[in-house]
């Protein structure tokens, strides 16, 4: 397998099992040399009783250009680049000329929109923000929005009841604003499973696995990571989408039933199963 150096630009939540703290050891395990350019450390992440709790955040905004101009002048660029949760227009700007000078010819790169779900913008982001967001994914090869995403992203009206025609026509009106490979997450059509969509080129496949009543913070990022290291590990779209959904499957079981784990998904103790499936 070749040794790649995949570059991972998101924020470190230092407790919650999310962002960085996903992304690292999972690209890790992938086997991947891993590269993080963090955007903010915050102490927990912001979900469920976070945030009230009174989380510390430190912006790091102004730090990602001068990072970028020490590799740059190190004579650093990447097999791969992923990015997940970034915090302001601003952050976009800098990426997108991240994007632009800093990954090898050919290099992938993979955009995680993270700025909504369960059809709601995250609240401290406008649609000013949504509008920059996808102006980044137009410059990713391969995105991996959630439905509510993919609808902000499009002006495509959100419905939480849908059929296979729908998804396929949100899926459309994403490569007709420029968005070439979508790899749509959270699709579920009947209440006892769930799974992710692939759709590159007009043509539609799907992952479907068993769906659990327990929801996890943070199976978003693990998801990503998983799927971001199998893919540059050499395996196709689909094979890549079905390794991380079904891991994200075995992270949630192995976190039900502890109560005091209510913060994220315990994904470190099945780590060997993803290895396993990479193999």
């Amino acid at each position: 397998m070749e040794y790649k150096k995949i570059l991972t630009i998101q924020d470190i939540s230092c407790l919650g099992q999310c962002s960085l703290t996903v992304a690292l050891p999972i690209l890790s395990a992938c086997g991947h040399e891993t590269v993080i350019l963090p955007s903010a450390v915050l102490s927990t992440h912001t979900g469920g009783s976070f945030r009230t709790s009174g989380f510390t955040f430190r912006d790091l905004t102004e730090d990602i250009p001068a990072i970028q101009k020490h590799w740059q002048k190190e004579g650093f660029t990447f097999d791969g680049i992923y990015t997940g949760y970034l915090g302001s227009i601003k952050q976009i700007d800098y990426v997108a000329d991240i994007f632009d000078t800093m990954k090898k010819d050919g290099a992938p790169i993979i955009c995680d929109p993270a700025m909504a779900d369960n059809g709601n913008l995250y609240s401290i982001f406008d649609m000013d923000f949504v509008k920059a967001m996808t102006r980044l994914c137009t410059k990713a090869d391969i995105i991996l929005p959630n439905i509510t995403e993919a609808c902000l992203m499009t002006g495509y009206e959100y419905k939480e009841k849908y059929d296979e025609a729908y998804v396929k026509s949100l899926c459309k009106a994403m490569t007709d604003i420029g968005i070439s490979t979508i790899i749509l997450t959270g699709v579920s059509y009947d209440e006892k499973t769930t799974g992710i969509v692939v759709y590159e080129d007009g043509n539609y496949n799907y992952h479907c696995h068993e769906r659990l009543p327990l929801t996890c913070h943070g199976t978003g990022d693990i998801f990503a990571s998983a799927f971001t290291g199998a893919y540059l590990r050499g395996h196709s779209l689909l094979d890549a989408a079905g390794i991380a959904g079904d891991y994200v499957l075995k992270c949630i079981k192995c976190t039900a039933g502890d109560e005091e784990h209510w913060y994220g998904a315990k994904f470190e103790p099945v780590l060997g199963e993803l290895i396993k499936a990479l193999s």
